[in-house]
């Protein structure tokens, strides 16, 4: 929570003062980790409610900043500079990998719905970045997905000719596109070579690569 709260609070100053968000991004990319544990120990002394509070009056504001960015305008952020829908979707996936981290820790089951489809567009809008966040060529092979909704239907994207193509779970995709699960315990089928290579990077958020999950005891 304490993450996410001051998350929103920088995501509220590349929005209303992207100058001076820039500016201190050099310092941050020296020291991410650092930054990071900063956000959590300036909040550590708060107590739950006013943590809380905090977290929801920077929260309306990081909304409402988005709602005046003009037309147009690219927000800068951690990584590629980002329209205003598409910076609030990253936030979106954000709190939803972040909301499946507490779930985890609370050993609780989320009912998946629908608005994991912004995630699932996210994580397919990245492919390219994955690759380059890693130093990597980009494949520009065309690749297919097919997921299975939670209501039984299906989301495609790319070319639905393409000869390589990934299938699953719209959640299994979006675990795996947030680090959030191991590949090896997630149903996803890659067909093809550049497929396959796809979901051994893939990464929707800003920021270095991350190491992901290990793999469970049963997938290894």
């Amino acid at each position: 929570m304490a993450h996410l709260a001051g998350t929103d609070q920088e995501a509220h100053t590349a929005a209303t003062r992207p100058e001076d968000f820039l500016a201190g991004l050099p310092e941050i990319a020296q020291d991410i980790d650092g930054f990071l544990t900063g956000q959590l120990t300036a909040r550590r002394h708060l107590s739950r409610a006013e943590l809380v509070d905090g977290w929801q009056r920077g929260f309306d504001a990081m909304v409402a900043a988005f709602g005046s960015v003009p037309p147009g305008t690219k927000v800068p952020w951690y990584g590629p500079p980002m329209s205003p829908p598409s910076f609030a979707t990253a936030r979106l996936m954000e709190y939803w990998a972040h909301g499946q981290d507490v779930a985890d820790g609370l050993g609780a089951q989320r009912t998946p719905t629908a608005r994991l489809r912004h995630i699932a567009h996210l994580g397919v809008r990245t492919r390219a970045f994955a690759f380059v966040n890693r130093g990597l060529e980009p494949d520009p092979t065309p690749v297919a997905l097919v997921l299975t909704a939670p209501d039984g239907s299906d989301w495609q994207y790319g070319d639905p000719g393409a000869q390589e193509m990934v299938t699953g779970s719209a959640i299994d995709f979006c675990l795996l596109v947030t680090q959030r699960r191991h590949r090896g315990d997630l149903a996803l089928v890659a067909t093809g070579p550049a497929a396959d290579r796809w979901l051994d990077v893939a990464q929707c958020f800003a920021g270095p690569p991350g190491s992901g999950r290990p793999p469970t005891k049963e997938s290894r």
